[in-house]
């Protein structure tokens, strides 16, 4: 009697608990939530496939060390460039040809490394008069040298940098540091000496030297004027050269005395100007030599251009990987920002499903890729598959879509394939009734046998 008391008192305690369902919860999506979040459930099919797929979404993009290889350069842009055939000739009487450099763009003058600045007020009377007390001049030229870090220093305002800027940039600027110091920041800036930008100038000239670059650009015919013009005395052979990066350009004298666009050819900081001289037999072994000369020039300035270009590659290389290496480490520590989906419910495993670089993935990918293990049959509800995702417009805030799939028909699964996944999409699936039923009874079954067991003593 007291057995069938005891049996009697289990099984209406299991009906209880299972019914109340205070043992078990299962999730599920619900059209309300419980916090009051709208859901609303949208069948997948063909259609609804392409609705969910037109949301905005750029997927992230990979940094582009990971694409782009290092440059191969090339020999010709390191060697000493195209040379042209020689002023002197064994063949006097043909004509010179010419070679004109490129034409630079027009830009204002820039201030540079050992220009001499003067500082100078109105008030003075004379705007070459420096400025006294806390503008006052630092060195002998009464001005300020702009020195090797592109700076001049003004006592109580500290170094300001200039170098680069034209001279309305540098007055803005200086203008700024004199208003940030509270000093009265009326002056004007003048260029006292111009010594950064120069060209050389030699050969048959009549006087040597070296002619700077000054406010207005330079042109050849000023350039050559300033040292006294071309002293040859047969113009017919004479040829001026400029050296410009490693490019030789020649100009017959002939021609820039007849042409005038050839003697407005402007110069540019660095440039070396040579004129050479007129043509003899007895220069002819001087000639020979230079033909050796070139040659030789020419084959070792390539071996010097490839070898730098190799070891330029390999430096390249070098920092190519160890930038990828840096990266991939920074992705694997959790150092770079990325987008997921979340799996939850009835997967292979629950977790995060990191979206790729540079494409899109989908629901397929995400049940069955590399870590996901797909869906176990045995336990998930099969015709229960859903995508949750929020609403992007702030004015829905809190609601929710459930798109809905059920694979009980297997072809259902295309639609998997095509359903593209966003950031934060939430992919759950519910359990069969059966699991449901079942995990109840694993957590029920202990405590009655224990209860059971313990009114069957009494």
């Amino acid at each position: 009697m007291r057995r069938l008391k005891a049996l009697f008192t289990l099984s209406v305690l299991s009906g209880l608990l299972g019914g109340c369902g205070v043992i078990y919860h299962s999730p599920s999506v619900d059209t309300v939530a419980n916090a009051g979040a709208k859901v609303q459930v949208v069948e997948m099919n063909a259609q609804t496939v392409m609705v969910a797929n037109r949301s905005a979404y750029a997927p992230r993009t990979l940094p582009a060390i990971l694409s782009e290889m290092p440059a191969t350069g090339s020999t010709v842009a390191m060697g000493t460039g195209a040379l042209p055939e020689p002023a002197l000739s064994d063949k006097p009487r043909l004509p010179l040809e010419t070679r004109l450099p490129p034409a630079p763009p027009e830009a204002p003058y820039q201030i540079g490394v050992g220009d001499v600045l003067l500082l100078a007020v109105p008030q003075s009377g004379s705007t070459l008069e420096e400025l006294t007390g806390l503008l006052a001049a630092s060195n002998s030229r009464e001005g300020y040298t702009v020195q090797d870090d592109g700076a001049i220093a003004i006592p109580n305002v500290g170094r300001v940098n200039l170098a680069g800027l034209t001279l309305e940039e540098a007055e803005a600027r200086l203008f700024q540091r004199l208003v940030e110091n509270q000093i009265d920041p009326t002056f004007s800036l003048e260029i006292a000496e111009f010594n950064s930008k120069k060209v050389a100038i030699g050969g048959a000239v009549g006087s040597p030297r070296v002619v700077p670059i000054q406010l207005t650009p330079l042109y050849l015919d000023e350039a050559l004027a300033a040292v006294g013009g071309v002293q040859v005395p047969d113009i017919d052979l004479a040829s001026v050269r400029i050296y410009r990066d490693g490019t030789l350009y020649q100009i017959p004298v002939t021609e820039l005395y007849s042409n005038r666009e050839l003697a407005r050819v402007r110069l540019l900081d660095g440039d070396s100007v040579f004129v050479d001289t007129s043509y003899d037999l007895t220069l002819a072994q001087a000639y020979f030599d230079q033909q050796i000369r070139l040659a030789d020039f020419r084959q070792s300035s390539r071996l010097s251009a490839l070898q730098a270009m190799n070891q330029e590659i390999s430096l390249r290389q070098s920092s190519y990987e160890a930038a990828r290496t840096n990266y991939m480490t920074r992705l694997e520590l959790g150092g770079v920002e990325r987008d997921y989906a979340y799996l939850a419910g009835e997967v292979g495993v629950q977790g995060r499903f990191a979206l790729p670089f540079e494409t899109r993935a989908s629901l397929a990918d995400a049940l069955y890729g590399d870590n996901a293990r797909g869906m176990p049959t045995e336990t998930a509800d099969i015709s229960q598959i859903y995508v949750l995702r929020a609403s992007d417009d702030p004015r829905e805030f809190g609601a929710v879509t459930a798109w809905h799939l059920d694979v009980r028909n297997a072809a259902n699964l295309l639609l998997a394939t095509k359903f593209e996944l966003r950031p934060d999409d939430v992919i759950f699936i519910a359990e069969q009734p059966v699991t449901r039923w079942n995990r109840t009874l694993q957590q029920i079954v202990p405590s009655l046998i224990t209860q059971g067991a313990a009114i069957a003593s009494r």
